[in-house]
């Protein structure tokens, strides 16, 4: 159930594709929010960090939802491309909510107000609980599909069963299966030596 019909391997390679597209969705939100609010190239209508943020936010998303969907999850992603969208965004939404909610404790609860201790709640405990609730939601809720088996994977499947037995095991089960033919209905039938009684 937790795997889906995945070995370790085929999850743990997901798991790493998962946290890639994750590291360069973060590379595209902060280097396009200090390319548009601090480099000079563009002026952005009223606050220019704020817009800033919010196109490169925008623009992370899409990134990060194109990659999940043509990488990451490419076995189990839906046909309903709409659906799935909104989904994305909404938990790329529930992860934003944990993050402010480790730094609205830390500051309103804890009392820890100092820059240290915000980047801490924020950008360390919250990006961690953030990340662990986006990659559970992508794989049960988001991109939902059941797997199908490519050709890929069934070459890869018929390789690992030749390298898991011995030259001319596989032969031999072969031969083992077929040495004992099915007993027919014809087994069944009396034989024509054995006396026919009527009574």
């Amino acid at each position: 159930m937790l795997l889906r019909g995945q070995t370790f391997r085929e999850w743990f390679v997901e798991f790493v594709q998962f946290c890639v597209v994750g590291l360069g969705s973060y590379i595209v939100d902060v280097g396009l929010f200090n390319l548009l609010a601090h480099g000079g190239f563009v002026t952005l209508p009223g606050d220019p960090s704020m817009t800033a943020k919010v196109i490169s936010v925008t623009i992370s998303v899409i990134f990060s939802w194109i990659m999940n969907r043509l990488w990451t999850f490419r076995k189990s992603r839906n046909d309903d491309k709409t659906r799935e969208f909104v989904m994305f965004v909404l938990v790329n939404l529930g992860g934003m909510l944990i993050a402010l909610a480790c730094l609205w404790f830390s500051r309103y609860v804890l009392g820890l107000r100092s820059q240290l201790a915000d980047n801490i709640s924020a950008n360390v405990v919250g990006l961690v609980l953030g990340t662990a609730f986006r990659y559970v939601m992508y794989r049960y809720v988001v991109f939902t599909r059941a797997p199908t088996p490519t050709a890929e994977d069934a070459a890869a499947e018929a390789l690992d069963i030749l390298e898991t037995h011995e030259p001319g095991q596989i032969q031999l089960d072969v031969h083992a299966s077929t040495a004992a033919p099915a007993r027919t209905h014809s087994d069944d039938r009396p034989s024509r030596k054995d006396p026919i009684r009527i009574e």
